[in-house]
């Protein structure tokens, strides 16, 4: 029954696609964040949608007469070359045929990653697609809290399996990420009962970041609050709301939580962590052996052997950073790192740009708020393996699309003529001769 009614939904919905292009970007995201083909049962479960939608969307922006365009900012320059460098990668890798696969999912990831750069065109489809990650991810935050605090966090919140967001750890690491995204919303939304349900639901969403029971999770909920704090325009606010959820997990969550914390401090003695950290010596050594990195899917059991300092003692790398670097090079984390860099100086951009216009204040929370993710991203990647995760491509897409919306919309204003001296505006109902005439007529 299941199945059906997501089918349903979903083909549905397509015909809107082909006529609103900017619909398949929503349905693709939803697919992609909350993965609800991966909650069936039936013939949804392996059914192709993701890859349904995307090629309607394309079809609908062939055929569209809507006005589009790309835009060719710093980031997307350095996206389009990394995406360039891991296709040279992938040529050279030590697992050609799993690399050119796990290539081609990168690839299909970054052309939705353009199209939203695309059909994201107005402040009102930024806004609508904040939505929908929010509430895609943010079904799993509420459900995963209720389940923590019922629980009394004695289990682990994961995602469906078969996804990005698979295990507690992927999933905890998109938790802390959308946190903010609510937050923003929350800053925008004038209506009282919705803005209590938004509060509800990023304490919800901590809770069950923090019940995934992911050390990582751990970091970057410490890390990420305090620069959601500092970003936060009401500090009084979000300190309050920051309290009230680290209580609440201090009360709930069991002392074998506690327990599993404190192996941050003794990781030496984890043979996770020590896993972890040879897995990372191995990609250090492939970058420094081959400029091309192993390529895609490279940590394997040879490739231990080969690199590792300790060979048997085979694990995932668990890190963006030495994902990047073990399997592109040196070329691939500079890439990777500087698509960070600079999207955290075009939301800083944002920031200054429209701290001094009030019609502008939405575009300063969002460029806030998306800081604020990318920290938790940051942190929390240092001890994931997750750097291809469409997630942070698409806050780098909405970096880069508010900052086109903000300065198009000021160069639109600019040229207007009431624009420029509100108080000489001339009435519309009049012509410039009638005035000219009349002003004459009383000298």
């Amino acid at each position: 029954m299941r199945d059906i009614v997501l089918a349903l939904i979903i083909f549905g919905l397509l015909p809107f696609v082909l006529s609103r292009p900017v619909w398949g970007v929503y349905l693709s995201a939803w697919l992609g964040y909350m993965n609800a083909h991966r909650l069936c049962y039936g013939f949804m479960l392996s059914f192709p949608v993701v890859l349904v939608v995307a090629l309607t969307t394309m079809i609908a922006m062939l055929a569209s007469k809507e006005k589009m365009r790309m835009i060719w900012s710093r980031e997307t320059i350095v996206l389009l070359l990394f995406v360039v460098w891991m296709g040279i990668t992938t040529t050279q890798a030590l697992y050609f045929d799993l690399a050119l696969e796990q290539y081609d999912k990168v690839v299909k990831i970054q052309i939705l990653t353009v199209m939203t750069i695309m059909l994201l065109t107005s402040k009102e489809r930024v806004h609508l697609f904040v939505w929908v990650i929010a509430l895609s991810l943010g079904f799993y935050g509420i459900k995963g809290g209720i389940f923590t605090i019922l629980n009394g966090g004695a289990y682990r919140v994961q995602g469906p399996m078969g996804t990005f967001i698979g295990g507690n750890n992927e999933m905890a690491l998109a938790l802390v990420m959308t946190i903010p995204l609510m937050r923003y919303l929350h800053l925008q939304e004038p209506r009282k009962w919705l803005q209590m349900g938004l509060a509800g639901a990023m304490l919800l969403t901590a809770i069950a970041a923090i019940g995934s029971q992911s050390r990582g999770a751990l970091v970057g909920m410490t890390i990420m609050g305090a620069m959601f704090w500092l970003k936060s325009r009401n500090k009084f606010a979000t300190a309050l709301l920051i309290a009230v959820a680290v209580v609440a997990i201090v009360s709930i969550m069991p002392q074998e939580w506690y327990d599993r914390m404190n192996t941050i401090e003794t990781y030496q003695e984890d043979d996770s962590a020590l896993g972890r950290i040879n897995a990372w010596w191995t990609g250090f050594n492939v970058a420094n052996a081959r400029f091309t990195g192993g390529g895609f899917e490279m940590y394997r059991y040879p490739t231990f052997q080969a690199y590792a300092p300790e060979p048997d003692r085979v694990h995932d790398v668990h890190s963006i950073y030495f994902e990047v670097l073990g399997e592109h090079g040196w070329p691939g984390l500079t890439l990777f790192l500087l698509l960070l860099a600079l999207t955290w100086l075009k939301c800083s951009h944002i920031i200054r740009f429209s701290k001094k216009r009030p019609d502008l204040k939405w575009a300063g929370d969002l460029a806030a708020m998306i800081q604020a993710s990318m920290i938790g991203y940051m942190a929390s990647g240092a001890f994931l393996g997750l750097a291809y995760f469409d997630y942070i491509y698409h806050l780098v897409a909405l970096a880069v699309v508010t900052d086109f919306l903000i300065h198009d919309e000021g160069k639109t204003l600019a040229q207007k003529p009431e624009a420029l001296s509100p108080t000489l505006k001339t009435p519309a109902s009049i012509p410039a001769r009638s005035l000219t005439s009349t002003s004459t007529m009383k000298r």
